[in-house]
């Protein structure tokens, strides 16, 4: 496997050329954000994360986590490269300075984030659910609860989880068992969880427990779930560990990637039951767990992106080394002059492009839902916000591991193997369009909860904002502006007539909406990634117009753009059909023709 080099140039484009930063800095408490400070950030975060945590990927791989009498070992190297995250400060970026954060927006942690993700993707899974632990305290969370948890968490000394999943309950949560019994100022917590990531570890001294569970008298389904604090030592009232509480790993599963990263099997209340803490209203636990899912929603997207990178960066330096074939002279051909070769990079780099814009700018909504003070603006951030989350989770999944199984395609049969790393990175990818909401419910959200319920008012306003763009494209000029302004017009006007029949014909019957729901957030993504190479091509251009910076950079973007424009955007009008007619078959087939 090839060392990891983070694109810090690419990303400092994104924040600034794009203006992220800017805007950033117009928010309250971000005035000091500035492009030397950010600079200095990523500069320090892949020094750590080439050097570091990189190195240990694929050892830990192959090694992978181990159950032992009770406690999960995990593989050499990771609890060092945990402790220098940990005194580095990494994982307290985008917190409150008053347990302990830097303060920093959430677009600085997002990058320096996808840094991790791509050293090492099973490894960036335990502080990905620590923030989000820390997020949905920060929310939800009683003055006690954030004054015993909060500064622990933020700072990564303990780690956080979420416990959602049971053998019998997957995406159906209203369906899980977990009790809990309310005994004084605590409940006692009794059940089975699967599926929780880094669950149990050695990494830390102890592990906080997001736990959704039902009190006796809760209603059926999903409005009779509560949410608990369950910690694997409690706490005592000088803030040190006290005993330690009901719960254990009970077995790890065995899977197809991310094998350092310890999926456990958590079992709660064996001998009495585990002590736990209600967070927020008893049956009201899943809307405070939404605030960990959505976080977790945004890091999983990122995790698209960030495992692309890192197939990409392999794919282009054996595609540089390798030779195959030789040219009219005779001379030895590397395979990066192959045209279909280089149509794969082409095709990875410009996807990779799209999604890390994509995902920047919704972490610069992200900044403005939670800081802006006029509560319009904020209204309308936090409106976006909603709108995107869904296409950057399932979007850039996909394409995280479309991007990855390319990467090994471009290597050839040399890829199959495991000895060259490629095709661990499609292994590790497959788990994310699955994580978080798999990305079919994804769509289904963005469909039912994001177009339907307002009528399409929130879609609309992002398509006119695409038009505006295109509008932008062709007062700019150039052939790359041109190309993309005929495509993304175009892109755009098949998102206007899908979304249109989803009001009309969609929202008639709920069901052909759903039929619909994942081609039109594939499409959606596709015109989203395009109003992104939009942007970047009105900054490189007019970085190039006025002879600022580097040329040979900023003409590369142009290209990945054409590329995005002549290849990618014209397939957009190829998802009308499956969108308005697909739920005839998806609907009509009789269940025993399967």
């Amino acid at each position: 496997m090839t060392a990891y080099n983070a694109p810090t140039r690419d990303m400092h484009f994104v924040m600034n050329d794009l203006g992220l930063l800017p805007a950033i800095q117009k928010l309250p408490g971000c005035e000091d954000t500035n492009t030397e400070l950010v600079d200095a950030v990523l500069e320090e975060a892949s020094k750590l994360a080439g050097s570091v945590v990189a190195p240990i990927n694929t050892t830990g791989d192959l090694e992978g986590a181990a159950l032992e009498n009770g406690v999960v070992r995990t593989a050499e190297g990771f609890s060092d490269a945990y402790q220098q995250f940990v005194d580095g400060g990494w994982n307290s970026i985008p917190f409150d300075p008053d347990f302990g954060g830097q303060g920093l927006p959430w677009l600085v942690g997002i990058a320096a984030e996808e840094m991790w993700i791509s050293a090492n993707t099973a490894w960036s899974l335990c502080p990905m659910l620590t923030m989000g632990a820390v997020d949905l305290l920060s929310e939800h969370g009683t003055p006690d609860q954030k004054a015993t948890y909060l500064d622990k968490l933020i700072s990564g000394e303990w780690t956080g989880t979420m416990n959602l999943t049971e053998p019998q309950a997957g995406s159906d949560v209203g369906a899980l068992r977990t009790r809990a019994e309310p005994e004084g100022n605590h409940y006692r917590i009794k059940g089975q969880k699967i599926f929780i990531t880094w669950g149990e570890h050695d990494m830390t001294d102890n592990i906080v427990h997001m736990v959704l569970a039902r009190t006796p008298d809760a209603p059926t389904g999903s409005k009779g779930i509560s949410l608990f604090i369950v910690p694997k030592f409690l706490v005592n009232e000088d803030g040190s560990l006290g005993q330690r509480n009901d719960l254990r790993c009970v077995s790890l599963e065995h899977k197809l990637g991310i094998k350092a990263s310890p999926t456990c099997v958590m079992s709660y209340g064996d001998d009495g039951g585990a002590i736990g803490y209600l967070v927020g209203e008893e049956n009201r636990g899943l809307n405070c767990m939404f605030t960990m899912m959505n976080n977790a929603r945004i890091n999983v997207g990122l995790s698209g992106l960030s495992i692309a990178e890192r197939a990409y960066q392999q794919a282009v330096a054996y595609a540089r080394d390798r030779v195959q074939g030789s040219g009219p002279d005779g001379e030895p051909l590397t395979i990066i002059r192959h045209p279909d070769v280089r149509r794969m990079l082409l095709t990875m780099k410009s996807s990779i492009e799209a999604m890390r814009a994509l995902v920047y700018d919704t972490a610069t909504i992200l900044d403005q839902s939670r800081r802006e003070q006029d509560p319009t603006a904020q209204k309308a951030a936090q409106g976006r916000l909603d709108l995107l989350t869904p296409v950057v989770k399932a979007w850039c999944t996909d394409l995280g591991v479309e991007i990855a199984s390319m990467g090994v395609q471009v290597h050839g049969g040399i890829g199959y193997m495991e000895e060259t790393g490629a095709v661990q990175h499609l292994r590790d990818s497959r788990i994310a369009p699955i994580y978080e909401g798999t990305n079919g419910i994804q769509a289904q959200d963005l469909v039912a909860r994001k177009v339907l319920r307002d009528g399409g008012a929130a879609a609309k306003d992002y398509i006119d904002e695409v038009r505006m763009l295109c509008q932008a494209l062709a007062d700019a000029g150039g052939d790359t502006a041109a190309s993309l302004n005929t495509h993304l017009s175009a892109a755009a006007d098949a998102l206007t007539e899908t979304t249109d029949w989803l009001l009309e014909d969609g929202s008639a019957d709920v069901s052909r909406a759903f039929a619909a729901a994942t081609p039109y957030l594939k499409l959606f993504g596709t015109v989203a990634g395009g109003a992104m190479m939009a942007r970047s091509t009105l900054a490189a251009q007019a970085a190039l117009d006025g002879n600022t910076g580097d040329p040979d950079f900023y003409t590369a973007k142009l290209m990945s753009a054409r590329f995005y424009a002549d290849n990618i955007l014209p397939q957009a009008a190829g998802l009308i059909a499956p969108i308005r007619d697909g739920y005839h078959a998806v609907l009509g087939a009789a269940e025993d023709s399967f």
